[in-house]
């Protein structure tokens, strides 16, 4: 099983404030789980999200 993360744990993760994982579960952006009232995210899922968004960088043949 998947090690389940803290909203903080997950900014921790993603190298951003807790305001940023707050946001992505308002707007319904990533997968989140609800323990009672408590919010927890997989690893995987951040890793996931993290892979998503990923940019690739832009080469320029010469």
């Amino acid at each position: 099983m998947d090690r389940l993360l803290t909203v903080a744990q997950a900014a921790e993760f993603l190298g951003t404030s807790e305001r940023f994982p707050r946001r992505l579960i308002a707007e319904r952006r990533i997968e989140f789980i609800k323990v009672g009232r408590h919010v927890r995210f997989r690893e995987e899922t951040l890793q996931k999200f993290v892979e998503a968004n990923a940019v690739d960088a832009v080469t320029y043949g010469r």
